[in-house]
């Protein structure tokens, strides 16, 4: 009789070790649903991955002879053209500092960062001002590959000495030569004096 009464309390045991796993370990369903919630937050990632969005990005780059370029944006957008990282910036701006610590000033509404190189090509509304001057005008490329900076479309300038209007101005950022010119030789460039 001991042996029976011992078998069921062990029978008994195993029937409630079972129910009780059941009841708080075992939840088959649920697990397979976290699986798939998991592929989708992955695929999601992934899409992300391929163009990402930040607010509120800052770069600072020292580049030679002690020349500072820092450029900031209230949106960005991370992308990759050839192998080359570029970010694709909304309401930007930028300051760029010599050696000499002369300050540049450029804002513009969006603009093209190249972060292999960090040339930069601003785009739309593009505002420069140096010193006491500024230039308007709606592209701007800055290449410190080749050390210019060049200001397309629509370029007007407004100085201590007067004004003028052309299609492109062109600066060596080494030398400091600037070259104005039209697009078309038979346009000339319109200059304004106030003195």
């Amino acid at each position: 009789m001991k042996k029976v009464i011992q078998l069921i309390l062990i029978f008994i045991l195993v029937i409630s070790i079972a129910i009780f796993y059941k009841i708080f370990f075992y939840e088959a369903d649920e697990v397979v649903e976290i699986i798939d919630e998991k592929i989708i937050i992955q695929d999601q990632k992934t899409n992300q991955s391929e163009n990402n969005l930040i607010k509120n990005l800052n770069y600072e780059i020292r580049i030679e002879q002690n020349n500072e370029y820092k450029i900031s944006s209230e949106l960005s957008e991370i992308t990759y053209k050839n192998g080359v990282e570029l970010v694709l910036m909304s309401n930007v701006t930028a300051i760029l500092k010599d050696q000499k610590n002369r300050v540049m000033f450029i804002k513009s509404d969006k603009a093209t960062y190249n972060n292999n190189n960090y040339n930069t090509n601003f785009e739309n509304n593009v505002q420069i001002r140096y010193l006491d001057n500024e230039i308007f005008a709606e592209n701007m490329n800055l290449n410190f590959v080749d050390n210019y900076i060049s200001v397309l479309d629509k370029v007007k300038y407004n100085g201590p000495t007067g004004t003028l209007e052309a299609d492109n101005i062109k600066i060596n950022l080494i030398t400091k030569k600037i070259n104005i010119f039209m697009n078309n030789s038979n346009r000339k460039i319109l200059i304004k004096s106030l003195k």
